[in-house]
């Protein structure tokens, strides 16, 4: 079967078209809050071209209510002869959520965890590179979702500065020559880069402390658009998958479809 699979965040939205378990193509667009549903399903039917008929499931998750409303819409007006399931509250998972509020945790997060706990051995940590948020999601050796952490997401955090800073600017998400900036612009980016790259490990290494677990049995997962500009600057990741949270959204759709 082909599955649609959508990651609504904060700033963008990631699709998935996956067939045969794996991710056959891949968009990434703007989360605009403003976008009608008739506008979500014309930009939906242009990405998949001559592909849309062969679509035979949608999965979504989503962190922007005022989107994920305009999706239910959408899908209800545009794709409705076509299977869907929208992780929410009483979706099942097969992982157990043990946290204070199970209904605060995000459903991006959630379907992390379950991939990471059905592709990996158990305990794990996910970090999730998104540009507002970096998120730790934490797998204990029993396979369950025991928390996290949240940070600011590199893009965001790099906004922040630019404004804030009279003398500071945007930059290009880049690495640069050194850890030692030679100007401004090397500055930041050594700070974008290296900084949060210290950042991740400093958080891994506190997160597995609290497990009590030793460091050679924690699977350490990368994931998120993001991921690319510092993976391979820190020490602790074990895995860098991608489209982890769309593989998770199939996992999800297989065990709600039938429901």
């Amino acid at each position: 079967m082909s599955l649609l699979a959508a990651d609504i965040g904060n700033a963008h939205t990631v699709l998935g078209l996956i067939e045969d378990g794996e991710v056959d193509a891949h968009w990434r667009v703007s989360t605009n809050e403003h976008r009608t549903a008739d506008e979500w399903g014309v930009l939906l039917r242009g990405l998949l071209g001559d592909r849309e008929g062969d679509v035979d499931g949608i999965a979504v998750c989503a962190t922007v209510p005022s989107v994920l409303n305009a999706w239910r819409e959408m899908l209800a007006v545009h794709f409705a002869d076509v299977a869907r399931v929208i992780v929410e509250p009483g979706i099942r998972t097969g992982v157990p959520i043990v946290v204070d509020n199970p209904r605060e945790v995000g459903t991006d997060r959630i379907v992390n965890a379950l991939a990471v706990a059905a592709d990996y051995p158990s305990p794990a940590i996910v970090v999730d590179f998104g540009g507002t948020a970096t998120t730790f999601d934490v797998i204990d050796g029993q396979g369950r979702y025991v928390g996290g952490a949240i940070t600011p997401g590199i893009e965001i955090s790099l906004d922040a500065l630019s404004r804030g800073g009279a003398q500071l600017r945007m930059v290009e998400l880049v690495r640069p020559r050194g850890v030692i900036g030679k100007n401004t612009v090397e500055a930041l980016q050594s700070g974008m880069v290296f900084g949060v790259a210290s950042q991740v490990e400093g958080m891994v290494e506190r997160l597995t402390e609290s497990l009590g677990c030793d460091p050679e049995d924690v699977a350490v997962v990368a994931t998120g658009y993001l991921a690319p500009l510092v993976v391979d600057e820190c020490r602790c990741f074990t895995d860098h998958a991608p489209w982890l949270t769309l593989r998770g959204l199939e996992r999800v759709f297989r065990r709600n479809a039938g429901a």
